[in-house]
């Protein structure tokens, strides 16, 4: 499955200057996952963005239109959910980043299992 590739640019355009450092790209789930400090932050499948939460701020999106519960493997992500095209427009699709940023940067890093990351860094030079 493809993916958006005008979304992609359009979340790394949305990402704050402080955390772009901080961001890779991984081709994942037949899409793009971008990955704070190696957690899961957003990914893009097909023309939906997969935004993780948390769980209390993900039962809260999915009251509001276009959004989903994340359930890619048939089963439910808690804390994940698919927000459609029509929620993902200007200020919208930065504020699903920013709710994304608020979960994830609270996690620890992942450590990096031996050699170099398989994922493109986000960082413009």
């Amino acid at each position: 499955m493809a993916f958006d590739e005008d979304l992609a640019e359009r979340v790394r355009e949305s990402l704050p200057a402080d955390v772009v450092e901080r961001v890779t790209e991984r081709k994942m789930f037949g899409g793009l996952a971008f990955m704070l400090d190696g957690n899961m932050l957003v990914g893009i499948v097909g023309d939906e963005l997969m935004a993780r939460l948390g769980p209390d701020a993900a039962d809260a999106a999915l009251k509001r239109p276009h959004v989903r519960i994340m359930d890619f493997t048939s089963r439910p992500s808690k804390g994940m959910v698919f927000v459609g095209p029509g929620a993902l427009e200007g200020e919208e699709l930065t504020g699903w980043v920013a709710g994304a940023l608020d979960f994830v940067a609270n996690l620890p890093p992942k450590k990096k299992k031996g050699g170099a990351s398989k994922g493109r860094s986000t960082a413009r030079s």
